[in-house]
């Protein structure tokens, strides 16, 4: 048990490094040299940069240690310690790129920019929310406001993120604040992928008057567990068992043809499922730090 929880650790941690590494990197790449408007920490230090000049760097830095104190003041100690790593970590990594690759640019394209200025944030902040981390910075303002007046994370996100991509356009054009929205649902795209990434499942119901044999063949031959559910039938009412149960993507077809073997007028409903928690699926991931 214990070897399980450090590999978990390990895991965690080498996630958040590389997310905030990447996160870096699509900043440096693709964000600061397009000029592309953007939410979160890095679009506020972008306008605070402009107006006043402060390094972007040295503004991330301080203002993530400053959400840090109020996270921890707040939301307690147990949230500030998982946030503390990628709130230092980020702009310590995007300085480092700074001096490392210099003024490089890739592509002067808006769009490439935008497209993978959006897939290099969403894949980073999914890898670190997959890690058991936060992000930090303007992550924490919505969380503060969940807690103390119960507004939803997302409606308060998208509000934050809405005005710090005005507070730019101080010093852009309008058709900037379009490539702007279209980075955040780009990012936003991704980061859902990223997030349900390897999670999703099939879920198959069977309604069957052999329902015996069936549940006997997935134990035996699909290897999977199954829940006996008692219905009744809508039309004449008589008493049914329905077999659930929740298979990978690929043992579907094996789960069909072995039902279609035993009875052929077997009633089926198949759906996805986004995540699924327990033995045999995630159980070995549940135990976080």
């Amino acid at each position: 048990m214990g070897k399980t929880i450090d590999r978990n650790k390990l895991l965690s941690l080498a996630l958040v490094l590389l997310g905030n590494s990447l996160y870096a990197l699509t900043a440096k790449l693709f964000l600061l040299p397009s000029g592309l408007i953007t939410g979160g920490t890095t679009g506020l230090s972008l306008a605070v940069n402009h107006i006043t000049g402060v390094p972007i760097t040295a503004f991330i830095f301080a203002f993530n240690l400053v959400m840090m104190g109020l996270g921890w003041w707040v939301l307690g100690r147990a949230f500030a310690l998982t946030t503390v790593f990628s709130s230092l970590f980020y702009p310590i990594a995007l300085e480092a790129l700074n001096r490392m690759l210099g003024d490089v640019r890739i592509t002067g394209d808006v769009y490439l920019n935008v497209i993978f200025a959006g897939l290099g944030l969403g894949l980073s902040i999914g890898m670190v929310i997959r890690g058991g981390a936060s992000t930090g910075g303007m992550d924490i303002p919505p969380l503060i406001l969940k807690k103390l007046f119960r507004i939803p994370v997302p409606v308060s996100l998208w509000v934050f993120d809405f005005f710090i991509l005005l507070t730019q356009m101080m010093f852009h054009v309008p058709e900037d604040l379009l490539y702007g929205v279209l980075l955040l649902i780009v990012t936003t795209t991704a980061l859902n992928k990223v997030l349900l990434l390897g999670a999703s499942k099939t879920e198959v119901k069977i309604v069957s008057r052999r329902a015996g044999e069936i549940r006997d063949g997935v134990l035996s031959q699909v290897d999977r567990g199954v829940t006996l559910l008692h219905g009744q039938g809508g039309y004449l009412r008589q008493e049914t068992e329905i077999i659930l149960s929740v298979v990978s993507n690929h043992e579907l077809p094996k789960i069909e043809r072995l039902v279609r073997a035993i009875d052929p007028e077997a009633f089926i409903i198949v759906s996805r499922v986004t995540e699924v928690w327990g033995r045999g699926f995630s159980i070995s991931l549940s135990v976080k730090y």
